[in-house]
């Protein structure tokens, strides 16, 4: 679909971010292998199959770090990027997105402690090779006229803002989603496409084929963040579902919901269109977590 011809992240309209409240994080002297089995996770990145995310430890998958017993949620970071932490009391999690760009090898999140500094948890990145397609288009379809990359670009400086969103943890430790809309899934996440010789940056989000008119709904309990129309992905909502977890759908016919509006899972917020850069009806839906884009498939049952 034409959306995926977005040379960087997609554009949208910003609001403010949520001040991230660091609460300090009191560690227990139990090891690991004593945590309840829900709070372990295997050298593979594997989880138990009833919680969601889904760990895979892949390049635009989730990875969840065991982090040990605390009486309050810890504080981990990815860089400078703080992360989604779930759990309770005898054992909390690290919920970590892995960038589509990240490097297959070792990786480490940071785990800032009052009194000792900060400590690091180690984990392993899988290589995985994602399908990748070769196009001969007209040079049109893909090279941008000066005024509408000028209008990209203005769209775009918006992005660092919207993705630095940061608000408490949700109340749960189950993200499973409910996807948006029904319908085929026509086009994989992490799809790379190459026009005409020259490589674009890789599907950052998964395609549902549907006609429109077609209801769009919130995959979890969330706070509306942003909204508008863009050169690229048309009418787009971005959704807040807490602790750096964003969701995105694009190309809507209609916008039912403003910034600030709170929604439940299943409410409505719009209707499956074909505005923006694309060639026919269908859902653009993302999933970012601490700022990297990832595989919403990771949340969904099925």
């Amino acid at each position: 679909m034409p959306d995926r011809y977005l040379p960087r992240a997609v554009p949208f309209t910003s609001t403010s971010p949520s001040p991230f409240t660091r609460r300090a994080a009191l560690w227990g002297g139990l090891a690991l292998w004593a945590l309840p089995a829900s709070h372990l996770v295997a050298a593979t990145g594997a989880a138990p199959p009833d919680v969601w995310p889904r760990a895979l430890q892949v390049p635009g998958g989730v990875a969840r770090l065991a982090l040990g017993p605390a009486p309050e949620r810890p504080v981990a970071y990815a860089g400078d990027i703080p992360l989604l932490v779930l759990g309770d009391a005898a054992g909390w999690t690290a919920i970590v997105g892995i960038a589509l760009a990240a490097e297959p090898g070792e990786a480490s999140i940071a785990i800032e402690t009052p009194g000792h500094g900060r400590r690091t948890v180690p984990y392993t990145i899988a290589p995985k090779r994602y399908s990748e397609q070769r196009l001969k288009v007209a040079p049109r379809t893909v090279d941008l006229s000066p005024e509408d990359q000028a209008r990209y670009e203005r769209e775009r400086d918006h992005q660092a803002l919207v993705m630095a969103t940061l608000t408490e943890p949700p109340h749960t430790n189950s993200l499973q989603m409910r996807a948006p809309t029904p319908g085929r899934h026509s086009s994989s996440f992490g799809l790379r496409r190459v026009f005409n010789g020259q490589a674009r940056n890789p599907h950052s989000g998964m395609d549902i084929a549907a006609a429109t008119g077609t209801p769009v709904v919130a995959p979890l309990p969330a706070r509306v963040i942003d909204t508008g129309d863009y050169f690229f992905n048309g009418n787009t909502v971005w959704l807040d579902h807490g602790g750096g977890l964003l969701s995105m759908v694009c190309h809507l016919s209609a916008i039912g919901v403003k910034p600030g509006d709170t929604l439940k899972t299943g409410e409505r917020l719009g209707a499956v269109g074909a505005t923006g850069r694309v060639t026919g009806p269908h859902l653009h839906w993302g999933v970012m977590l601490n700022r990297a884009m990832v595989d919403p498939a990771l949340f969904l049952a099925a």
